[in-house]
């Protein structure tokens, strides 16, 4: 399969075969959304007014406040909470005041619900899919580049699933699937076995084995079963 501008940067999150590779894809798209609407996007009417009603989650509040502007961080909450007080909260009810707080309620609850990043990343993400089942099934050197990737983490294994059976016929959605469930499986095993190790590096019969140089997969089973689980790197001290 001739490369172009869709597969590019899909071998480019595959061809290092290190952690999910479905993992490095978000990220990819994360970053560059992230430094779009910090960027010179703030100021533009449509993304404003989308932000002013997403919002944005814990996740990219954090990654948001690392790109190092709080000026236009403050700016999209100003008019973010501006918003929600006008729209949600100062708005008055005549009648059936309790049911009108009960409703009040419900809008607030869904503020943490919406993600203006989260929607623009599931977009992106869902775009490059596309183009990894068609490579798997057109291209033979991306099939086996898939097949020997590390590991893919359990939301994306998900994600995949689910996706594959919409997008594959079924002669290619059992292979697709089988090669899925084996980078999933092996992986669970050898990962299961560090923490088991490292849980028993406590034992007074195994004292400073661990923090010996050919126990750092060990040592980092910890952080490595979190991100596996949840399809985060985990912030460390």
């Amino acid at each position: 399969m001739r490369e172009s501008i869709l597969t590019i940067p899909v071998n480019e999150v595959f061809e290092p075969k290190c952690g999910c590779p479905i993992c490095a894809m978000r990220n990819t798209v994360e970053e560059h959304i992230c430094e779009y609407i910090m960027g010179a996007a703030m100021m533009e009417p449509d993304v404003r007014m989308e932000t002013n009603e997403l919002g944005f989650c814990f996740t990219h509040y954090e990654m948001l406040l690392q790109q190092n502007n709080r000026l236009s961080l403050g700016l999209m909450l100003n008019t973010y909470l501006e918003t929600a007080r006008e729209n949600i909260f100062e708005k008055k009810a005549i009648l059936f005041k309790e049911s009108a707080k009960a409703k009040k309620a419900k809008k607030a609850g869904e503020m943490e619900q919406t993600c203006f990043v989260c929607s623009k990343v599931d977009w992106g993400v869902n775009h490059m899919l596309e183009t990894v089942f068609t490579m798997y099934v057109k291209d033979p050197k991306f099939k086996n580049l898939f097949k020997n990737q590390e590991y893919i983490c359990i939301p994306h294994y998900i994600m995949l699933m689910e996706k594959a059976q919409e997008k594959l016929q079924k002669a290619d959605l059992a292979d697709f699937t089988d090669a899925l469930d084996t980078l999933v499986s092996d992986y669970i095993k050898s990962l299961n076995g560090d923490v088991n190790d490292f849980c028993n590096s406590f034992d007074y019969r195994n004292a400073g084995k661990l923090h010996t140089p050919e126990m750092e997969h060990v040592r980092t089973s910890i952080e490595r079963s979190i991100e596996f689980l949840t399809g985060r790197k985990p912030r460390t001290k």
